[in-house]
């Protein structure tokens, strides 16, 4: 169980310290029980089911990912990484968001933060933070939504995100991902917390609803030469973001065969078609008004 940051506040850090402690001795429970009684998911297991959902060599992946909700993986994200790379080879491209950002990005922003794309953390889970790490990944220069990936078209992905207004546009990794037509995998979250993608529909049509806040906002940035920039971005309104209700939209993406339900590890995940997806919202929101903020339409 992870506290809402509201309640961290106001609890005193000797407790905080004795939750964190309770939370690691039960894993470590957990873990060593796992051991015992050969439960732990190999590199193997999470290959055959991939290789089983359809992902294949030479595909280009994004992943969303808790390891929390696969059970316990022997190595850890490590393990998993290494099993998403195995599978798509030598000439696929994985991919994973690695925002800074912990809430909201207008809180983000306006703490005025220095985003170096080879220290800052990514906050997105320990699967994608391990990525990060790695050998030969390169990492979008985008202060809020930075996207890091691995192969041979890593540097088309992420090259086009510098100094890009708004984290979706048609020069995005998220957009691109598109053009390759790319998979993207939501490993034990939903829509509801990780509908990065769902944000391409707002930078692909004339969108009706003010998605962005009116200001836009300056940020430093620092290159992997160790160059600093300074670039404008834009954030989201978080007086639309209450409103979205993403994993409302997943019964359109279902019937449409934009996206399989599947299982990875012991976690329930979201295998979609990123082309088929977007070009599923542009429909949708042509002839129905669908979108994350009114999934049933301004119809219905």
């Amino acid at each position: 169980m992870k506290l809402p940051k509201s309640i961290r506040s106001i609890i005193p850090r000797f407790l905080l310290n004795k939750f964190r402690e309770l939370k690691r001795t039960k894993f470590n429970k957990n873990l060593s029980q796992a051991q015992l009684s050969g439960s732990l998911i190999s590199c193997g297991q999470l290959k055959s089911q991939l290789e089983s959902m359809g992902i294949k060599e030479g595909d280009s992946l994004l992943v969303h990912a808790s390891l929390r909700q696969m059970g316990f993986i022997q190595d850890g994200p490590a393990t998993v990484n290494e099993a998403l790379l195995s599978v798509l080879g030598a000439d696929g491209n994985l991919l994973m968001p690695s925002s800074p950002v912990v809430s909201l990005q207008v809180d983000y922003v306006q703490d005025n933060p220095i985003f170096n794309v080879k220290l800052t953390p990514s906050r997105m889970g320990a699967i994608s933070e391990h990525f990060r790490t790695m050998k030969g990944v390169k990492r979008s220069l985008h202060p809020t939504e930075p996207v890091c990936a691995h192969g041979p078209k890593a540097a088309f992905l992420t090259e086009g995100h510098f100094n890009q207004l708004t984290p979706y546009s048609s020069d995005s990794p998220f957009h691109r991902l598109c053009e390759l037509k790319g998979k993207i995998l939501y490993i034990g979250v939903s829509l509801d917390n990780a509908g990065t993608s769902l944000h391409l529909l707002e930078d692909s049509v004339e969108f009706a609803y003010p998605v962005y806040c009116d200001e836009i906002y300056d940020v430093r940035v620092i290159d992997e030469q160790n160059i600093e920039h300074r670039v404008k971005t834009k954030v989201h309104n978080p007086i639309y973001s209450k409103k979205r209700r993403c994993d409302d939209l997943i019964p359109l993406f279902l019937a449409k065969n934009a996206c399989k339900q599947v299982t990875l590890g012991n976690a329930a995940c979201l295998l979609f078609d990123a082309d088929l997806m977007l070009n599923t919202m542009k429909e949708a929101y042509e002839l129905n008004g669908t979108t994350m903020y009114t999934p049933n339409g301004l119809l219905a």
